[in-house]
Formats: structure tokens, sequence, C-alpha cells
């Protein structure tokens, strides 16, 4: 995708003007690998969670979380292949057990892992079918879901669809961890499509609600350069 240059203010630092148009320029270059790895260690340390209270629940929920146990152990070792499609030791993979236990809260993590396996094989269109799946009530592995799915549009250039997607994981997670992570990349997007104003806004909104954020401690260098263009 075509870039515009930006040319800093004659007043503004152009260290770190450069260093905030590398930031946003990545987020296109790298959202396939990088970007996942915060969804997914997110993600892997709350399943768990979820994984162990469906051990605990009527017996289809135990089968279900016996079942796709290992493939969390490859998941989190990085072997997304075999996560996804099994091994030969009686592990089914993601694939299969999100369509076996589908009821279940298990099936349903099961769906999920089955589409982040996929974004990480470069697989978006497919991840994006898994994703879009997936439908939770907590504030942290659900709104990373969609932060997930977001990417997937992102990395197929529909970015009008992971602008709404970022920004709708954002509310859905309504924490200072999460929601300024996903304005902060939805804002990126509206800078990438030539839509400074809403990207100034978004920019001005993560440092007055989320000023403790992560986000906020650089956003000064992104607010500067689109109030001086």
């Amino acid at each position: 995708m075509a870039k515009k240059a930006v040319k800093p203010a004659p007043k503004q630092d152009p260290k770190g003007l450069e260093e905030a148009l590398s930031k946003s320029e990545q987020f296109f270059e790298n959202n396939k690998k990088t970007i996942f790895g915060c969804l997914i260690a997110i993600i892997v340390i709350i399943a768990g969670g979820m994984l162990y209270s469906a051990k605990v629940a009527q017996p289809r929920q135990l089968k279900a979380a016996e079942a796709i146990f290992p493939g969390e152990t490859y998941f989190t070792n990085g072997d997304y292949s075999t996560a996804l499609n099994g091994d030969a030791y009686g592990f089914e993979g993601f694939e299969t057990l999100s369509k076996q236990y589908k009821s279940t809260k298990a099936g349903k993590l099961a769906n999920l892992y089955a589409g982040l396996c996929y974004a990480q094989l470069d697989s978006m269109e497919v991840a994006e079918k898994y994703l879009a799946k997936f439908n939770g009530k907590d504030q942290m592995v659900s709104p990373s879901a969609l932060g997930a799915l977001a990417n997937c549009y992102a990395s197929a250039g529909e970015y009008t669809k992971a602008i709404s997607t970022f920004e709708k994981a954002a509310k859905k997670a309504d924490n200072n961890l999460l929601s300024p992570y996903f304005y902060f990349q939805a804002g990126l997007i509206y800078e990438s499509i030539d839509k400074p104003a809403q990207a100034l806004k978004t920019y001005k909104m993560i440092k007055a609600k989320y000023p403790e954020s992560i986000e906020s401690q650089d956003i000064d260098k992104y607010i500067a350069r689109l109030t001086n263009k």
C-alpha cells in the first residue's frame, strides 16, 4: 500500500517524528505476525482459566476440555500447523474439535485457536471466518478475538471494517490495557487512508481517557504531527 510522505514541521523534533512515522508504517508491514503476539498472549492466559472451569463442569464440557488441551501446548510452542490439524497421538486438531464440540466453552475456544492458527500461517481469509464466529462475554478474550479479526481485515485491505472492528473491540474491553491499544491501531489506519482528522480525534481521546496507558506515553508525537500538517 502506498504511503504518503509526511514532512516534519520546522519546529518539531525530526527524530521524534521519524520514530512516530516508523511505528505507523510497521503496523501494516508486520501485522500478520507481530501484532497478534499481544493478543495471543492474553488469549492463552485467560483461556487457560476458562478451560480449567470447563473441566469442573458437566461431562461433555470435561471431555471437550481434555480433547483440546494438547493443542494449547502446540499453540504456545508456535507449532500452529499441528495445533490446527492434529498429531499422530490422538489429538485431532483445533479445526476438527471446534466443530465436534461447538456447543461447549472448550469447543468455542478451539474455534478461536483455529482462527489464530490460520492467521499465524498467513491464511488470513480463513482466519477471518473462524474469528468472526467467536462470541464471548468477558472483557479480555472476546475483545482480543475482535482485535485479531480487525487485523485480518487490515491485512486484506478492508480498512473501514478494520477500523470499526478495532473500535468495537475497544468498547467491549472497556479497560485501560486493551482499549487504548485497539483505539491506537484504529488511529494508525485512519492515518494510512488519509483521514487525519479522525486519527487526531482518536489520539486525543486516548490521551484524555487513558492517560496511564502505554499508548499515552508517546501519543503526543502523533498528535503533534497531525496538528502541524
